[in-house]
């Protein structure tokens, strides 16, 4: 069957995308059928998904924290497991919190946080541009997102006053990164990949800082992988924060949490 013929069945189009490798072919077929707007669109979107192309990208969106997330082509998608750091930070925010995102690729951490935390102030970066584009979007009113490298574009007014500190930094080992998904791999920047040759070059730059940017009593979050958070852990604890490790089983997540001390 040619993917250009002008009608394809909701079977047709599940048998399309598990010949493609597609697990969850049932589930992406419904999204993508309400997301065309016409048979000639559907097929489109549907040849750039067989071709490879992540869901989420052929889609515009990215359903996090339930919220609907734009994500354009080229920019990291957000992943499920990251839930998990939004809950932590809930957890911890106090009551009309400054928010920093850094590393925040299309805004889903800071926009999931604020969307659920009345009067939050909030600051996001990113050093790529196309990421920034699609943050604005997804951020819109409710922060302010700056493009560069890490704390460098934000405002020298938010040091010792950030309350929550979210930092989804790369931390894929630079020797494993064309060991993943080609989703990934071919689709999402590399900048938001790599973290160096043990995965947490990245994150250290982010905690040789952090301390700064804190307010008394903040806490930085980051997501690891379970093999590297013993060192993600000491990492974090070795520039005056209290480290420690939360994880769920039920989204694969690892999260580290360092707490800058009261006094």
């Amino acid at each position: 069957m040619s993917l250009s013929e002008p009608f394809l069945s909701p079977s047709a189009i599940v048998a399309e995308l598990r010949a493609a490798g597609c697990v969850f072919a049932e589930d992406e077929a419904r999204l993508l059928i309400s997301a065309a707007d016409g048979p000639a669109a559907l097929a489109a979107m549907l040849e750039r998904r067989v071709a490879g192309l992540p869901l989420e990208h052929v889609l515009g969106w990215a359903e996090f924290c339930g919220l609907r997330i734009a994500v354009d082509p080229g920019v990291f998608v957000p992943r499920r497991r990251t839930e998990f750091l939004v809950r932590q930070a809930l957890a911890l925010a106090p009551a009309r919190p400054v928010v920093v995102d850094l590393c925040c690729g299309t805004g889903a951490l800071g926009a999931a946080l604020v969307s659920s935390l009345e009067g939050a102030e909030l600051h996001a970066s990113d050093v790529e541009p196309a990421a920034v584009r699609c943050a604005r979007r997804n951020v819109g009113v409710h922060g302010t997102v700056y493009e560069g490298d890490l704390y460098a574009p934000l405002p020298p007014t938010l040091r010792g006053r950030v309350d929550v500190l979210l930092a989804n930094v790369p931390y894929v080992p630079t020797g494993d990164v064309e060991l993943l998904p080609a989703e990934a791999r071919v689709h999402e920047p590399r900048v938001a990949l790599d973290g160096g040759g043990d995965g947490l070059d990245v994150l250290r730059r982010v905690v040789a800082e952090a301390a700064h940017w804190l307010a008394p009593g903040g806490s930085l979050l980051v997501e690891t992988s379970e093999r590297q958070a013993e060192g993600a852990e000491a990492t974090v604890g070795s520039r005056g924060l209290t480290a420690r490790t939360v994880a769920s089983e039920e989204l694969y997540a690892t999260v580290v949490i360092g707490t800058r001390p009261q006094t």
